[in-house]
This record gives structure tokens, C-alpha cells and sequence, in this order.
């Protein structure tokens, strides 16, 4: 049996309990990243506590677990998400230990054991086969249209990354060269997003977005902390404030470092944060507003603008001075060239930090994410740690150490080659191609649309007329023909809502856009259809043909 639970373990409240025999025969790709989610999802009776804040399905990882679930795995099939748990060898079968012979003995004699070392090694081009062959297993990437990450660059790209892929950043001693290219790329960074003179910006590199939030929002607490320990006030009791739009690293953000979170919810027609709501829950303590510049459940943008006023209006008239942090992990790259206009960064005077993903629009592979600073001074020199045991005195300013070169030199790589004119060919190519698509998916007359990627090429959809089956059904039914498109519902207070999201990027053409269509309409009729088998006589492969 497969036991879900809200928070508190097996002592809370049990919300589904299901053959794990039913989970499986529902979603027979279990093992292979998450459609186990739509049996909870799908139960006709289901508590007014949501357990999820949104669930990914149709093949990729369950994303944003906002009530925690404390149960999910059995004895033989973790169902936690990029968390593995031990394997018990007492429990499997002899087979289910060892990766069988490959290619009989062309490259492998001997079953090579799954989950120890084997006790002799193997030749490189048998090592390559076996696991080579396995990633077969995975998705088709161009077919991806849940994830924002990108999966194509130039050849060049990725030669230099090859290259490189070596290098410590951390040790610059060593690499100083890849210092400096780190240098020139936070000032063209800070520039984009209108970082102001005379002051002086400062930033780094991170492993992505939420360790780039994470420690944006860490500086701001200590920025706090400090000013109210100089007013001789009590420092015990630091909020954030976001909006249940928020990528999940917000959440962890607030467990990780102790802040309490004052989360804004949804509601059915409002699918953003509004200063409204953000008034309400300010207060002395508060650390940091935290605004989206592309959400991750819609694809929507926070009202930047009108909170940013709000607050300079506080500090004016109450005397708080408190910062937002702007999260353009989605807008960062495809807003400063589709919207030039439009001011939700630096040119806003309570913006103190932003940071945006570099594998996504930044069109970089995974992981590269870049957190800018508005002045030096937002970051508080006692979160720095000098380091000088790699031969020179080093500053610090990460949630780990060492890391590869690569994605940076990539970075600088498409900084480099695109410029300014070839970003904004990027930006618009996509935003023209996830308007056609919307178009596409409109005129089938199936969908209601939430989102027709207005701002960024975002899609989210939702099931207009009533039909027997949900959209993860749909997900799953696409995911036949390849296509992955996440299905989920939205967080509390829409949280009776479920829809589709479709991400457009670069390797995603006007072609592949009416193949999906076209496939689309294929699964939504199949779905429609009723649920009989029926078997056609074949004919025989001698009847009709002569003999001359």
C-alpha cells in the first residue's frame, strides 16, 4: 500500500491510502519521475487542505510540496524527489541487483552490481555503453515543454565548456583569467538591468536561481538584523513576504535560515501579488518583499512598479526601509530586450537585489544562475568569508565552494556572441512563437487560456467545456507521442484550479509548434472516445497477391 500524509508523519492527518498495485497500473512510468502524483490528485474525495502546491506531472519531477509529505516511498521505489534513499539488497531478487550483460560479450562477460562497487572495473568503452544506453531511458529534450532550462547551444559553446570543464572558480589563484571573465560579465549584468551611478554594484555567480534568491534574501536579514541591533530593538522575529506564485527555494529560504514566511495566496481571477495584500502584512520586522518577474505556476509578473512605491511611501512616512528583491529567474534575459520600458529592476528605488537564471533565457546549459547587487553596501561585510589556502586570499559568497568553470565561460561565450541585437532576436523569436502556438490551442476550441504569453513565453491553459477526463489525463496522453507538458493545480486559494503549462524556448519552431497541435487534437479526441477495444480482423499477408 502507498500512504500519503500531511505533515506530522504517520501521527498526522492521512490523507490517501492506495494500492500501490492501483499507483502503478495508473502510471506505469512510476519509476521514472512522478506520475504517481495523479492518483492523489484524481481522488473524487479530497480534503480542504490542499497537501500539494502544485504537482508536475507527465513524466518530470512533482514540483512546489508546500504541506509537506512525510511518507512517500516504499521498499522497493523511492517516490521522494531528488532525495534517494538506501536500497535494501536483503528485498530484491537476484536480477534486480546487477545491470544484466550487455551486448553478450562484446562488452560485458559478468552482470555489473546496480548498488556496490563491483570488485573489478571494467574497460572505458563498456563503461561508456552501459551508461550511455541507459540515459536512452530519458526524455526527448526538444519535446520538453515543462522545463525553462536549456538544452541546445552552438558547437563552439560547448567545445569551450569542454575545455574548461576542469577549472575550480573557487581556486583563483590558479584560474585568475576565469576571475576576470566572471568580473565582465556582473558588470554587463548590473548595466542590463540599470544598476544606477555613481554607486558601486557588486554581484556574483551561483549554482541557479534559488541559491542566487537564497542568499539575496540572506543578506537582506542581516542588513535587518544589523540596523536593529544599532537601535537597541529586538532582532528575534525577521518575516519575508511573498506570494504563493513564488519558486518553491522562497519556502526553503524561510526553513532553511529561520524567517518566517507571511505567504500571499492566490486567488481565482488574481493570479499575482498585489501592494494591496502586501500592506497588510508588513511590519517593522519585515526583511525584504520578494516580487516576480515571471511566476513560476503562470508565468505572470508581480506588480513590481506599484509595491515599489508602497514602500518608498513607508520610508518616508514610518521610517522602514525595507528592500525588495526582484526574482527575474524567467524575465531576466527576455524583458531588458522585449520590454525595454518597462521598470521592474534597478531604475526602482527600493530594488537592492536581483537575480536571474543563466540556463534559461540566459540560454546557457544547467546550472548557472547570477544574483546583482544594487550597491556593495547591500551586502553585509560580516556574510564574506576570505579563504587563503589556495594560495591566495579569496572572497566568498556562496552556499558552497567549489564549482566548474564551464556554464560561466559559456556565459560569456553567448554574452559575447549574441550582444545586445542577438538577445533580443532570441527574446522575440520565442515570445513570437508561444503567440502563435496560443493562437493554435485557442482556435481548437478546447482550452480556456490564463496566460497567452503577453509578456513572456509562458502558456497556461485549462479545460474550457466539461469532458469525463482532467488535464492530466491529457499530460499523460501527450507524453505517449513524447511530449512532456506539466499538469498541476494552482497554490491556496486557487488551488481547485488545475492547468496546463507550456514553456517555449529557443529549439522550439513555428513546425514543432502545429506537430504538437496536431497531436493535441489526436489525444483530446482519444480521450473523448468511448472506452471500448475494438478488434479488427487482419488480413492475411498472402491473401490478394498472385502468382505471375
Amino acid at each position: 500500500m502507498l500512504t500519503i500524509y500531511a505533515d506530522g508523519g504517520e501521527s498526522g492527518h492521512n490523507l490517501y491510502t492506495v494500492p500501490l498495485v492501483a499507483v502503478v497500473a495508473k502510471c506505469p512510468h512510476i519509476t521514472r519521475g512522478g506520475w504517481f502524483w495523479r492518483v492523489a490528485m484524481e481522488q473524487r474525495e479530497r480534503p480542504k487542505a490542499q497537501l500539494y502546491r502544485g504537482a508536475f506531472c507527465g513524466g518530470i519531477a512533482a514540483n512546489h510540496v508546500s504541506y509537506g509529505v512525510r511518507q512517500l516511498f516504499t521498499d522497493r521505489c523511492s517516490l521522494y524527489v531528488m532525495l534517494s534513499h538506501k536500497v535494501d539488497l536483503e528485498k530484491l531478487e537476484e536480477p534486480e541487483k546487477v545491470v544484466g550483460p550487455a551486448y553478450t560479450s562484446r562488452y560485458c562477460t559478468l552482470p555489473v552490481p546496480k548498488y556496490e562497487l563491483s570488485e573489478t572495473g571494467m574497460r572505458p568503452d563498456c563503461a561508456y555503453q552501459l551508461v550511455h544506453d541507459e540515459m536512452n531511458l530519458d526524455g526527448n529534450p526538444s519535446l520538453n515543454l515543462a522545463s525553462f532550462v536549456t538544452t541546445w547551444m552552438e558547437p563552439q559553446a560547448t567545445q569551450l565548456i569542454v575545455e574548461n570543464i576542469h577549472k575550480n572558480f573557487a581556486d583563483q589563484f590558479e584560474y585568475p583569467q576565469t576571475e576576470v571573465i566572471h568580473k565582465r560579465c556582473i558588470n554587463m549584468l548590473a548595466r542590463l538591468f540599470n544598476a544606477p551611478d555613481p554607486v558601486t554594484f557588486a554581484g556574483t555567480e551561483t549554482a541557479g536561481s534559488s541559491e542566487a534568491v537564497m542568499l539575496g534574501l540572506l543578506a537582506h536579514k542581516w542588513t535587518w538584523k544589523k540596523r536593529r541591533q544599532a537601535e537597541g530593538k529586538p532582532c528575534d522575529k525577521p518575516n519575508v513576504i511573498f506570494g504563493a506564485d513564488a519558486h518553491i527555494c522562497w519556502d526553503k529560504f524561510a526553513k532553511y535560515f529561520d524567517v518566517e514566511p507571511r505567504v500571499i495566496p492566490l486567488d481565482e481571477d488574481q493570479f499575482t501579488i498585489t501592494k494591496e495584500e502586501v500592506a497588510e502584512l508588513i511590519d517593522e520586522n519585515t526583511t525584504c518583499v520578494g516580487v516576480i518577474l515571471g511566476t513560476t505556476f503562470t508565468g505572470e509578473i508581480d506588480p513590481i512598479e506599484d509595491i515599489n512605491d508602497l514602500l518608498v511611501d513607508m520610508k518616508n512616512t514610518r521610517g522602514w526601509d525595507i528592500p525588495i528583491h526582484v526574482d527575474a529567474a524567467i524575465g531576466g534575459f527576455i524583458l531588458p530586450f522585449s520590454k525595454p520600458e518597462l521598470a521592474w529592476d534597478f531604475r526602482l528605488a527600493q530594488v537592492k537585489s536581483i537575480n536571474v537564471s543563466a540556463h534559461k533565457y540566459g540560454l546557457v546549459y544547467p546550472g548557472l544562475g547570477w544574483l546583482i547587487f544594487r550597491d556593495t553596501s547591500d551586502l553585509p561585510e560580516e556574510l564574506m568569508f576570505y579563504v587563503s589556502y589556495l594560495g591566495d586570499e579569496m572572497a566568498s559568497y556562496t552556499l558552497n565552494f567549489s564549482r566548474g568553470s564551464g556554464m560561466l565561460l559559456a556565459q560569456y561565450y553567448n554574452l559575447l556572441r549574441l550582444g545586445w541585437q542577438g538577445y533580443a532576436m532570441a527574446a522575440n523569436a520565442v515570445l513570437e512563437n508561444a503567440r502563435y502556438l496560443t493562437k493554435r490551442l485557442f482556435d481548437t476550441g478546447y482550452f480556456d487560456i490564463l496566460n497567452a504569453a503577453e509578456s513572456l513565453p509562458v502558456i497556461t491553459l485549462r479545460l474550457g467545456e466539461p469532458v469525463d477526463f482532467s488535464v492530466y489525463d491529457l499530460s499523460a496522453k501527450l507524453r505517449e507521442r513524447g511530449w512532456i507538458v506539466p499538469a498541476y493545480t494552482l497554490p491556496p486559494n486557487a488551488d481547485h484550479i488545475t492547468i496546463m503549462r507550456i514553456v517555449v524556448r529557443q529549439n522550439f519552431s513555428r513546425d514543432m509548434a502545429d506537430l504538437f497541435v496536431e497531436d493535441v487534437k489526436k489525444a483530446y479526441a482519444a480521450l473523448l472516445a468511448p472506452k471500448t477495444k475494438t478488434i479488427v480482423k487482419q488480413r492475411s499477408a498472402r491473401e490478394a497477391h498472385s502468382v505471375l
